[in-house]
């Protein structure tokens, strides 16, 4: 399963899929225990005692980005043939397994990670690591597997891109975003590369990045850190290390000098919009406040039905009938900041882009409503009591951020940084990132429509 987040049902794709979770303020108070292994498999504790279950995560520090050049969609290739047989389990054992056992199971492939989750009683975590323990080392493929589950992703893209024109602009609006990085290539691969994909090539990439020294466990819930420890190294512990696993090296973005275009014309489309997408720094490693200041920033323009976007263009001018503004900052490299807005009835494309732009230049200039800043801020410290509800949440946002290249310590100190960020620092960020050399404009058009 590829995660995405929904916005004006899926207008962007796949490259905001944690805008909602890893960049979502954590829980306050979490008792957060880390420890290595001596093979090198990290491992992350959250106890929560409330309620007798268990979020089990396994992290691998690979994604879609880490891919080689040429079999794109090979992360998320795996992820599926994950769930064949071992030495000792058959194909879809694991999780009829956990389904027995009244939970629940999946895994999903992003650009950074691929990540595979149970949730079950708490004393059902043995049973769990031994299983997932087991295809981290000795996943068994035949050809049928790989046949079948190949037909199975090509469906997937059939489904979820090729039939979904807003699917398809976002494809092709990423691609124009970053011109070296792989974060261009969609996650679940360009079609013509995934009708070759192979077992040879699922199993090169599994044995290169299949490891305990590339991989995070996660554990949340009704748990304590010495019980894990101990099922931790009796089950991931014996898994020898891969030597050869090296520190990710990636294409870097060259300086982006111009502006680029794309209008994208399909007859299916149901309603026409602008996308605009700015190159934007990430969430780095001690130094997050950039970041904390464009997430507040988005909030700020686009966030909801108080912001600053929408009661310009929808309610005050009526020239939109959507408008938003999301910025995706739990990556491992340079993401996005994105604004979108739909055009009322009557409202061409053109006159949409220049509502948007003058709106975005006078927010610049007037700068940041203290009242709107200090309101979503609460709204941001109340979150953090509602998400020590979600143990899997909890869990998702550590590993999500220890995969981007993140620390626990950051992932902790991420509410304080956002309480911390003044006005002026949301607003510098702006005319920073807000740049029409690092941006692409978009527009997704009927093809029976004229560009103006």
């Amino acid at each position: 399963m590829i995660r995405r987040i929904a916005c004006m049902a899926a207008l962007i794709g796949a490259t905001s899929a944690s805008v909602a979770s890893a960049d979502a303020p954590t829980s306050v108070d979490e008792a957060v225990t880390t420890f290595t292994l001596n093979n090198g498999m990290d491992v992350v504790v959250v106890e929560d005692h409330r309620a007798p279950v268990v979020q089990h995560m396994v992290w691998y520090r690979v994604g879609s980005a880490d891919e080689p050049a040429g079999v794109s969609g090979i992360a998320h290739f795996l992820e599926h043939l994950m769930f064949k047989g071992t030495d000792t389990l058959e194909p879809g054992e694991l999780s009829a397994t956990v389904a027995a056992n009244g939970g629940r199971d999946n895994a999903f492939t992003s650009y950074d990670y691929t990540a595979y989750f149970q949730r079950v009683a708490a004393d059902r975590l043995e049973l769990m690591m031994q299983m997932e323990s087991d295809r981290m080392r000795n996943l068994r493929l035949t050809q049928e597997d790989v046949d079948t589950e190949r037909d199975v992703i090509l469906e997937e893209r059939a489904q979820r891109t090729d039939n979904n024109p807003r699917s398809l602009f976002g494809e092709q609006m990423n691609a124009s975003q970053f011109l070296n990085h792989r974060y261009g290539v969609p996650i679940i691969g360009w079609r013509h590369e995934m009708e070759e994909l192979d077992m040879d090539d699922a199993l090169s990439f599994y044995s290169d990045h299949y490891a305990p020294n590339n991989a995070i466990l996660v554990i949340s819930g009704d748990v304590t850190p010495e019980n894990v420890r101990t099922l931790a190294e009796q089950y991931y512990g014996v898994i020898p290390a891969n030597p050869d696993v090296t520190a990710r090296s990636r294409p870097q973005e060259p300086p982006h000098n111009t502006a680029r275009r794309l209008v994208f014309k399909d007859a299916r489309v149901a309603q026409p919009y602008v996308h605009r997408s700015y190159l934007a720094p990430e969430r780095d490693p001690g130094d997050q406040e950039k970041a904390a200041a464009l997430f507040l920033l988005a909030k700020l323009l686009g966030g909801g039905q108080t912001s600053y976007m929408t009661t310009k263009l929808q309610f005050e001018d009526q020239t939109a009938v959507w408008t938003g503004a999301f910025y995706n900052g739990t990556a491992l490299d340079d993401t996005s900041f994105d604004v979108i807005i739909v055009p009322a009835e009557g409202v061409t494309l053109q006159q949409a882009e220049d509502a948007m732009d003058q709106v975005l230049a006078d927010y610049v200039a007037k700068g940041v409503d203290q009242e709107e800043l200090d309101r979503i801020k609460l709204q941001l410290r109340a979150s953090q009591i509602y998400a020590r509800d979600n143990v899997d949440g909890i869990a998702s946002r550590y590993g999500r951020g220890l995969t981007s290249g993140l620390t626990v310590q950051d992932v902790q100190d991420w509410p304080d940084i956002l309480q911390a960020v003044t006005g002026d620092e949301i607003i510098a960020a702006a005319r920073e990132v807000l740049q029409l050399d690092s941006s692409v404009t978009g527009w997704l058009m009927r093809d029976d429509e004229v560009t103006q």
